[in-house]
């Protein structure tokens, strides 16, 4: 049944408009959304070609007929396919960064982006990061953005999946990255033998079986390969942590989100002293772990 949407007429009435039919509809907003008025907004923005800061004197601007059909028309797919907002728009933004995304990989959203802006000091000295692996990189927009964090650095993207580094390849080029950062095809190590690396960051598959049978319709258009991570959420988490310190400079830091499967991870490695990550733009999970520590703790 077609939805009358026939007395909307500004930029702020298909906000509302748009917020109120996803509340309506119980959508999920874990894909870099906080909220339905967020998704809202940013859909309408978007379908308009205006930029996502657009100051908001100019929401009471009345739209065209055609854009009113634009507008209505996504906010519409949004509800009827229950897909991300980032796959119906093949954009999403990380560090302040825009990427190219599909349903190739998943949405990125980690807050991961928050120290890589800081550049992991005072673990790291920026100036002396020469090179950075992005373990399980998918959209490459943790690797890349750590490519702008350290300019001095060669970066390496790896995964298992070819469909998730085609879309890393996007982004390498739409960053105009091609001489620092290389895509690679890799189950984690395998084929990053004898590499080392001042800064291992990954945000690998780390949702456990429980959770998996109970995604929401917009999880489920993501690819099971970036999320499930056996039983307990670590099936990865536990090679990464057994043969990080191979692949670690002397000083080097191994950074990896685990998000709810802390508490496994911690039950798991109860004499492994994890630094747990503080986010002051909201966020957890995320443990910091220093090249000595993990060579003491796997060689003893």
């Amino acid at each position: 049944m077609a939805v009358d949407y026939s007395e909307l007429r500004t930029i702020l009435d298909f906000i509302r408009w748009g917020a109120s039919r996803f509340r309506e509809a119980e959508l999920t907003f874990a894909h870099g959304m906080a909220s339905p008025i967020d998704e809202a907004a940013y859909l309408v923005l978007h379908t308009l070609h205006l930029p996502i800061d657009t100051p908001s004197l100019y929401f009471p601007s009345t739209l065209t007929s055609v854009e009113r059909e634009a507008v209505a028309a996504i906010i519409e797919e949004r509800i009827s396919t229950r897909k991300p907002a980032a796959y119906l728009t093949q954009e999403a933004w990380f560090a302040g960064l825009p990427f190219y995304v599909d349903e190739r990989v998943l949405v990125p959203r980690s807050p991961l982006a928050e120290w890589i802006e800081k550049q992991f000091i005072p673990w790291l000295d920026p100036d002396q990061v020469t090179r950075v692996l992005d373990l399980c990189t998918g959209s490459g927009c943790i690797g890349i953005a750590c490519s702008y964090a350290f300019p001095n650095a060669e970066v390496d993207l790896s995964d298992i999946s070819s469909d998730a580094l085609a879309v890393a390849h996007i982004n390498i080029e739409r960053h105009g990255m091609e001489g620092h950062v290389a895509a690679i095809e890799s189950n984690l190590f395998a084929q990053l033998q004898g590499q080392r690396y001042d800064l291992i960051i990954s945000n690998p598959p780390y949702v456990d079986a429980e959770d998996m049978a109970v995604l929401t319709p917009e999880f489920q258009h993501e690819p099971a390969l970036g999320l499930a991570a056996g039983e307990d959420g670590l099936e990865i988490v536990h090679t990464i942590l057994a043969e990080a310190s191979q692949h670690l400079t002397e000083q080097g830091i191994l950074v990896v989100e685990v998000g709810n499967s802390q508490a496994a991870l911690i039950n798991a490695y109860p004499d492994l002293d994890f630094h747990w990550l503080e986010f002051e733009r909201g966020g957890g999970g995320i443990f910091l772990l220093t090249a000595e520590q993990l060579t003491h703790y796997f060689s003893s």
